[in-house]
């Protein structure tokens, strides 16, 4: 029953949303459901990356650290992919995410779900899209953030 429950999640992602429901329920049955505690941290800046996560239930904080602590400047919620970015630039993970409340995500593999992408037209494009979303995202942030220190430097 959990299985079938992943993969109605998993086909409600963006990302996974166009996939055959057969190719869903293979990536449901080879990824492993996690569950943390309020405060658990699923992850540090600058770990290895070695899998993306889905939302399954409850909320992600996204922490920085800003030299006087860590501070949350995002927060993730249900059926919400992310890790993926460090898997596609082999990169150390860019932030810390932490549970906030209890958090059941999905974990995916970094094999299977760079292999999900490259064997799936319709995902890379999804994933092309969905980083491109980001990366806009993330300059406004920048601008914004920019200009809230220029405001208190004056």
């Amino acid at each position: 029953m959990e299985l079938l429950k992943e993969a109605e999640t998993l086909a409600k992602v963006r990302l996974f949303a166009k996939l055959d429901p057969s190719k869903i329920k293979l990536l449901a049955f080879t990824s492993q459901l996690l569950t943390y505690e309020d405060g658990e941290v699923l992850f540090e800046e600058g770990d290895a990356a070695d899998a993306a996560f889905v939302v399954m239930e409850g909320e992600v904080e996204i922490l920085a650290d800003t030299g006087k602590g860590k501070l949350v400047v995002g927060m993730l919620g249900k059926d919400q992919l992310f890790g993926e970015l460090a898997l596609f630039n082999n990169a150390p993970r860019s932030a810390t995410l932490r549970a906030k409340g209890r958090l059941q995500a999905l974990r995916i593999a970094d094999e299977k779900f760079i292999k999900l992408v490259t064997e799936n037209p319709g995902v890379a494009l999804e994933v092309m899209r969905q980083l491109s979303d980001k990366l806009a995202r993330s300059h406004k942030q920048v601008e914004t953030l920019q200009s809230e220190l220029h405001r208190n430097d004056v």
